[in-house]
């Protein structure tokens, strides 16, 4: 689905929620709660093995579907009849059946009608007055009614004997009707023109809940923001509309001979076998099917987790081939209204359409559906399996942004099935994510612009939004834009780009799309196969990024030369200040215009709050600067730079007329003083050597016994300070 997110990328957004989130009290980084052990709480299944692949006894139910459906125009009213084939492949027996009527949010009294807010909301109908929802005729098993009872979206079926477990099959025949709304949620709906309405028609019939291993039935009602959990099938359908309609649907149109002209199909003949775009019905020739009476549409998809459609007069119709890595064609379809026509608009929907589709599939994984066909209606944009719904009045990058979003959710979720009622994110997020590099790939990056990713960490963290793995119906509706869509898209770019590296990630994300295609995986599945596939622990990011609402803070907390002299090289000191770490890159640029880069790994952060380290170098330092590419969103950039103007003066010294051994009365022991490349070490009686650091005014320190020793000027004497204990050396 298609969320607007607020303006937040504008310079003002930016400063005024940075602001915010500095004022608000952020705990201090604890790296033993950051990596701590024991985050996944479950260790591996005989379905769900721990290395984040299905199990070897792993199962899934299937739901098989024949639909016969007639649409009344003047009426707006769907009557059907949906025949179920539903499979239990579980080790469970079965005494009752859950179903979704999701057509039930539109009843007046409905759970979702509840929790619309005076101040209005997306979901629902917009305060449409009419009798929504199912109208149930008759509900058969095996050919013979059946107890049923209905609760708001979701219809139990009892079972008159229980169903086998691994193998036992229930057949299910479904009468019912319902007015459509014109505005459903922004998911289906009803849009005038001046050619005659456009019925774009989802959630349209009854369809089984997910029975799985991790929660049994998965019954959450429908309340409109949610998405959708749901078996995996085949799928036909009937479609009868009035004559003078043209219709397009999820899979395959079966019956193209019956339902078109013969120059029409010659048309579609030609754009199978074209990269440019093929005008199959066309502006002009809009009106002139006069015919009388009803067609019936006859359309198949395999493997499928659902079925749309939309039916209209006023459709210009055009499509061009999609090429797969295989060597298979699929085919692109645009369908549009003439107010949407125009190569600035929909003109160029089966181009973004194609483009969409051919990309993801040589990057991810092959689509797998024989059409792909966008739909000019009233809705902001939503999927299904083989079709999506974007709104006709969009045009250029809009058009191409939400068309390739849609498309993009071909992969999350109708190839890898999760269960998008708990976690949006894991279809927006990895969406949101796999969109920005098909808009980079996109005709050399038309409408690509790179965003500045360190510029949002005071918005994407503030603390007024809830975590990311909170479900969507339990976090503010203008929430969902942040934590569905943008910050889950930007924690897998942040872990391809600056974490795993693209290679690493590539190789773990596609693994994972290949593992749980047409199957449900959880956020723990997809948790152990990116770990386990790049080798990397990554507990300490799924714990701060998902789970938590950690912030970022890392600051550039000192730069000073050895011994005060820029030609013995620097020591710089950076520190984790946020609760959440993060691999750390610093920028060194020189007074001569020269610079360069040092990167921290991660495990800097695994026992140290600050670190600090020594650059190699005879140049003196112009600044230091944290993320250099502005590829982390740190909530406060302030820190994140030093310049010589901060340099605090110290003056320089000759490390060897510190050298000696010095002596105590007050201690029975003894300080050696060497030197090694420019560093003083100090070795007292019996002890390791420790490395000692110039901090001026001839004064050493050694910060994790919490030592200072203060030379005399002459070098004779140390005074020597341990906490709050000083005592006084000699030297021999």
């Amino acid at each position: 689905m298609n969320f607007k997110l607020p303006n937040f990328v504008s310079a003002v957004a930016v400063v005024l929620f940075s602001q915010s989130a500095l004022a608000q009290e952020t705990p201090k980084y604890d790296y033993v709660e950051a990596f701590k052990p024991f985050f996944y709480s479950q260790t591996g299944t005989p379905t769900r093995s721990a290395s984040g692949q299905p199990g070897y006894a792993y199962w899934q139910n299937s739901a098989d579907y024949n639909l016969n459906v007639s649409l009344n125009e003047a009426k707006n009213e769907i009557t059907g009849t949906t025949e179920i084939t539903y499979t239990n492949n579980s080790t469970d027996k079965l005494g009752f059946l859950w179903l979704q009527l999701d057509q039930n949010l539109f009843e007046k009294n409905s759970r979702g009608n509840s929790v619309v807010p005076m101040s209005g909301s997306r979901n629902g109908s917009h305060g449409e007055e009419f009798e929504g929802g199912y109208k149930i005729k008759s509900v058969k098993l095996d050919g013979k009614d059946v107890k049923y009872t209905i609760t708001d979206t979701r219809m139990q079926i009892d079972l008159p004997s229980e169903l086998k477990a691994q193998g036992g099959v229930a057949k299910i025949k479904i009468e019912y009707s319902f007015l459509s709304p014109k505005y459903g949620s922004d998911r289906m709906g009803i849009e005038d023109t001046k050619n005659g309405k456009i019925f774009t028609i989802a959630q349209w019939y009854p369809r089984m809940c997910v029975y799985d291993d991790v929660l049994g039935w998965n019954t959450m009602p429908y309340l409109g923001a949610s998405e959708f959990y749901l078996e995996y099938g085949d799928i036909t359908a009937n479609i009868t509309v009035p004559a003078n309609h043209y219709v397009v649907a999820s899979g395959e149109l079966l019956n193209a001979k019956e339902v078109y002209s013969k120059e029409e199909n010659n048309r579609w003949e030609q754009a199978k076998n074209s990269d440019k775009t093929v005008v199959i019905h066309s502006e002009s020739e809009i009106g002139k099917n006069q015919q009388t009476g009803t067609k019936t549409w006859k359309f198949k998809i395999e493997k499928a987790r659902d079925f749309a459609w939309a039916s209209s007069p006023a459709f210009i119709l055009d499509a061009a081939k999609i090429n797969l890595p295989s060597g298979k064609k699929s085919l692109a379809i645009s369908a549009y209204p003439a107010e949407s026509a125009g190569e600035k608009a929909w003109g160029r929907s089966t181009e973004y359409t194609k483009a969409a589709i051919e990309h993801y599939s040589g990057k991810w994984y092959e689509y797998t559906y024989p059409a792909a066909t966008n739909v000019a209606g009233n809705e902001g944009g939503m999927e299904y399996p083989g079709i999506v719904f974007c709104h006709m009045n969009s045009k250029g990058s809009e058009l191409w942004g939400v068309t390739d979003h849609e498309f993009g959710h071909n992969w999350f979720p109708m190839i890898v099935g999760s269960n998008e009622r708990l976690f949006a994110w894991m279809d927006e997020g990895f969406n949101t994510f796999i969109n920005e590099l098909s808009t980079e790939a996109f005709n050399k990056g038309e409408y690509y612009e790179k965003k500045n990713i360190a510029q949002m960490g005071g918005y994407i963290m503030n603390d007024g939004f809830e975590p990311i793995m909170v479900g969507p119906d339990n976090m503010k509706e203008n929430s969902i834009g942040v934590l569905a869509y943008f910050k889950p898209g930007m924690g897998l770019q942040i872990l391809r780009e600056s974490i795993l590296g693209p290679e690493k990630f590539d190789k773990a994300f596609r693994t994972y799309i290949q593992r749980w295609a047409f199957k449900h995986p959880t956020p723990w599945d997809f948790f152990h196969t990116m770990e386990n596939v790049s080798g990397e622990e990554l507990n300490w990011f799924w714990r701060g990024w998902f789970i938590n609402k950690w912030k970022i803070d890392q600051a550039v907390k000192n730069v000073k030369y050895v011994n005060g002299d820029f030609k013995n090289g620097a020591q710089i000191t950076v520190e984790n200040i946020g609760q959440l770490p993060m691999p750390t890159t610093v920028q060194i640029k020189f007074k001569d215009g020269t610079e360069q880069i040092e990167k921290l790994p991660i495990e800097v952060w695994k026992r140290n709050k600050e670190w600090t380290f020594k650059i190699n170098s005879t140049k003196e330092i112009d600044q230091v600067k944290l993320d250099p590419n502005s590829q982390i969103p740190d909530v406060n950039s302030k820190n994140n730079l030093w310049t010589s103007a901060d340099a605090k003066p110290v003056e320089k010294i000759d490390i060897k007329d510190f050298a000696g051994t010095y002596g105590s009365k007050d201690l029975p022991l003894k300080i050696t003083f060497t030197e090694k490349n420019n560093q003083l070490f100090a070795q007292a009686t019996g002890q390791p050597e420790f490395a000692l650091e110039y901090v001026g005014n001839n004064t050493f320190t050694f910060d994790q016994a919490q030592i200072s020793m203060t030379f005399s000027q002459d070098k004779k004497t140390i005074n020597f300070k341990q906490g709050s204990r000083e005592f006084k050396f000699n030297k021999e």
